[in-house]
């Protein structure tokens, strides 16, 4: 498995004369497991991308980020997770790209006592939730933005279409739990594995069962697949996105075939049609105005808004943490794990972060907007 190994080390800033002493000479050490590689590297290359944006001190602590490649495998992950914890002695951890292997990392984390930010919207159980917090929006947060425009609509049947993993089995529970009490009967259920090359089986038992909508539980590169096999084969109604394909990528794949696309995004993804009093405007701005200067204009992305927003819950909780305990010790890792309950209304741009003991989202419907695709751009669905 091919590993990418960055860190990105800065010198203690000359100012933080209020910090204690020690931290003029220790650092803060972050790991993170990301899939740069694989049929999930559309989601984890902007995640990599997004971390030039970051803070480089906190609290006048320079910041050590150790970033690994794991292609999508939960197996690597989870190597990663256990290399960070005894070899690089992290006083937190960052990833990964997808739910599997997000999973991954948080079993390791729970085991160890190690704060974990998971960037893909993994399922929390009781043995998971202590150490662990996700910066995407929960599926059913997003996926209600969906379901009420489908209501709106008229829409009385539902295909769906997803991955044969994790991600598509949160989307289909999701989809079924909620669509049942707005009166919508959901007519098939089809998955693809993501390497799949082809799914013209799938595509083609969709259209002959003809429902008003369909959504498709994919994400990045994977998603603009199903997109374009359902309009080839002739299907005419609805089709909505989860927020996992809310890239510019996914109208690059997708052609002609996203015209019309009703897709969930987070608010990073648009902050310049959000009013002045949201939260989440600045940030968003300047994340996009970053990356669109590096990486060209279009080039924001949902992914990178992900890690971006770890660090933007970090600048808030980290000084917290500094007062009561020093980095390297299981005491300052405990001190973020409290700053990240205490510490409330944390401006991000996906979301304001309000997380509790039971609450490990901790964001509302602040979190999530409703695109299309016109002309080959993303706008406001109505």
């Amino acid at each position: 498995m091919t590993r990418l190994h960055v860190a990105m080390v800065a010198v203690a800033a000359t100012l933080a004369v209020a910090s204690p002493s020690w931290a003029q000479t220790s650092d803060i050490t972050i790991g993170i497991s990301l899939s740069t590689t694989g049929p999930a590297a559309a989601l984890g290359v902007p995640e990599r991308n997004a971390l030039e944006f970051v803070p480089k001190e906190i609290g006048g602590v320079p910041l050590k980020l150790i970033v690994l490649d794991d292609g999508g495998d939960p197996a690597t992950a989870t190597t990663n997770a256990r290399r960070f914890v005894t070899e690089s002695k992290a006083d937190l951890m960052i990833g990964s790209s997808i739910v599997p292997s997000s999973v991954a990392m948080s079993t390791v984390a729970n085991e160890a006592g190690i704060p974990h930010f998971s960037l893909s919207p993994m399922p929390f159980t009781p043995a998971r939730e202590k150490w662990s917090v996700d910066m995407p929006q929960p599926v059913a947060i997003v996926g209600r933005v969906m379901y009420d425009h489908m209501k709106a609509h008229g829409i009385k049947t539902v295909g769906y279409i997803g991955y044969s993993d994790s991600y598509g089995d949160l989307w289909f529970s999701d989809l079924k739990a909620q669509t049942a009490s707005l009166g919508m009967a959901i007519v098939d259920d089809e998955r693809f594995a993501r390497p799949d090359t082809s799914i013209t089986g799938q595509v083609l038992k969709l259209v002959a069962a003809n429902p008003d909508a369909i959504l498709v539980g994919a994400a990045g590169a994977g998603a603009g697949m199903p997109q374009t096999e359902l309009r080839a084969r002739g299907y005419k109604g609805l089709i909505y996105q989860t927020h996992g394909a809310a890239v510019m990528d996914f109208i690059r794949i997708a052609g002609a075939s996203a015209e019309g696309v009703l897709m969930a995004s987070g608010p990073v993804m648009n902050p310049e049609g959000q009013p002045d009093s949201a939260l989440t405007k600045k940030p968003g701005l300047a994340l996009n105005a970053a990356y669109e200067a590096k990486y060209g204009p279009d080039s924001r992305n949902q992914f990178a808004g992900h890690s971006y927003d770890a660090f933007e819950v970090l600048k808030r909780v980290i000084p917290v943490a500094l007062k009561t305990a020093k980095p390297g010790t299981p005491e300052f890792r405990e001190a973020i794990r409290q700053a990240l309950m205490s510490e409330k209304e944390i401006a991000a741009t996906q979301g304001v972060y309000n997380f509790t003991d039971k609450d490990r989202n901790g964001v509302d419907d602040r979190s999530r907007i409703l695109l299309t695709v016109k002309n080959g751009k993303y706008v406001p669905a109505q």
